[in-house]
This record gives structure tokens, C-alpha cells and sequence, in this order.
């Protein structure tokens, strides 16, 4: 008899789902999409990534069984971070491809042209570090890449902000995930695993409230000086 996968909107958002019935491979396509493909923003990156450390032994287990942490967390550093890599250089060539319409578009209501002229300011000056940091960032690094090629940004700079920003991303949620797991639990007994949607609030909250800090700000600042 087989059995057919319910899934809710709930699910995708959780995961812990795409660990428990995809294992490593949507873990990387997951990396991939959310970081190549426009449509991913709304995956859950930041806390896939952490709980992937909790889980690593098992996750690295389905390409070698180790039996060594460090070991799991390299394999799962090597594949992951390839995976966002290579996300973010299609972005890159689909911004790229797409750039030279865009550029040529009538001003509307949505879409203004100098906006894309002070994107392209704002990477020529700051590129590098926007690449990197907007890797920590939800939806913004999954646009961040495709503005970079709309934008023209120079592909050898991209390439390396790109390596550098997904090879940190990735270290510091999967070290994370990892070892916090293993202290908490021998200092205080309290399992990781057992409060995963506590984890992942927590994390979505500290990558998004930053973000919604600057906006509110900004908002508040051009309100002020309209007044």
C-alpha cells in the first residue's frame, strides 16, 4: 500500500520536514533554490541550516559514515556552501541576461530606472559586503544576486563575495545548530530537537529584525523631514 505525503503550507516552512523526508539532497536544492531561484525566498534558509547541525551526523551519513563530527560538519560545509554558491551565480546570470531589458523599460508606477541607477551606485561602492552580509538576510539574499547582475557588478568581485559570503553563512549556522545542540544538553538536559519551533521563531527573528528596524527607521526619517 503507499502511502501519499500530505503537506501543508506549515510544512514548508518547517525544517525539520525537509530533514525528516528529503534528507541532504533537498537540504541542497533548497540552498540552491533559495539563493538561485526567485521563486525560493520563502524557504526556510537561516533555521534549515542550523538544524542541519543538530542532524549532521545523519545528513553527512548519506554520503560517507564518518563516525567523526568534525568530519560530518566538513562534508556538510563542502556541500552546502557549493550548493549556495552555485544559487547565487544563477541569480547572478539571470540578472545579468535579464539587466539589458529592464534598462531599456518606460518609467511606471513600479518601476523607476534611477532606482536601478543608485542600486548600481550602491554595489559599485559597497558590492562586496552587500553580497556577503545579505546571505544572513532572508529574501534579501535571494535577490541580492540578480540585482548584482542587473546592475552589472564585476563578475571576478562577485565570484569571490559570493564564495566568502556563502562559505561563512553556511560555517557559522551549521557550527551553530551543532554545538549549541551538544552543550545545552550536557550542561542543562534540554534537547534541541524537542523544541525545534522555538529554535526556528528565534532564528527568524534575529535575521528579520534587523531588516525591519532599518525600514522602520528610514520610513520614520523621510516622514521627519517631510513634516
Amino acid at each position: 500500500m503507499i502511502e501519499i505525503l500530505s503537506i501543508h503550507f506549515k510544512d514548508l516552512i518547517n525544517p525539520e520536514f525537509y530533514i525528516e523526508h528529503g534528507g541532504l539532497w533537498i537540504l541542497l536544492f533548497i540552498v540552491f533554490a533559495e539563493t538561485g531561484l526567485l521563486a525560493g525566498f520563502f524557504l526556510p534558509g537561516d533555521s534549515l541550516l542550523f538544524v542541519a547541525g543538530i542532524y549532521s551526523d545523519k545528513l553527512a551519513g548519506e554520503v560517507v559514515a564518518s563516525g567523526n563530527e568534525f568530519v560530518d560538519l566538513l562534508i556538510l560545509l563542502i556541500l552546502i556552501s557549493v550548493a549556495g554558491i552555485l544559487g547565487n551565480f544563477v541569480g547572478y546570470w539571470f540578472g545579468k541576461k535579464s539587466g539589458p531589458f529592464i534598462y531599456h523599460r518606460k518609467d511606471t508606477f513600479f518601476f523607476r530606472k534611477k532606482y536601478l541607477n543608485q542600486a548600481h551606485e550602491f554595489y559599485e561602492k559597497h558590492g562586496g559586503t552587500a553580497i556577503v552580509f545579505a546571505r544572513f538576510l532572508p529574501i534579501l539574499r535571494t535577490f541580492a544576486p540578480v540585482i548584482a547582475g542587473v546592475v552589472d557588478m564585476d563578475k571576478k568581485k562577485f565570484t569571490y563575495y559570493n564564495i566568502v559570503g556563502s562559505v561563512a553563512w553556511v560555517f557559522s549556522m551549521l557550527i551553530a545548530g551543532h554545538f549549541l545542540q551538544k552543550i545545552i544538553l550536557s550542561q542543562f538536559g534540554f534537547d534541541l530537537k524537542e523544541h525545534l519551533e522555538v529554535i526556528v521563531l528565534g532564528i527568524v527573528l534575529v535575521t528579520t529584525l534587523p531588516v525591519l528596524i532599518k525600514i522602520f527607521s528610514r520610513s520614520k526619517s523621510k516622514n521627519s523631514t517631510t513634516q
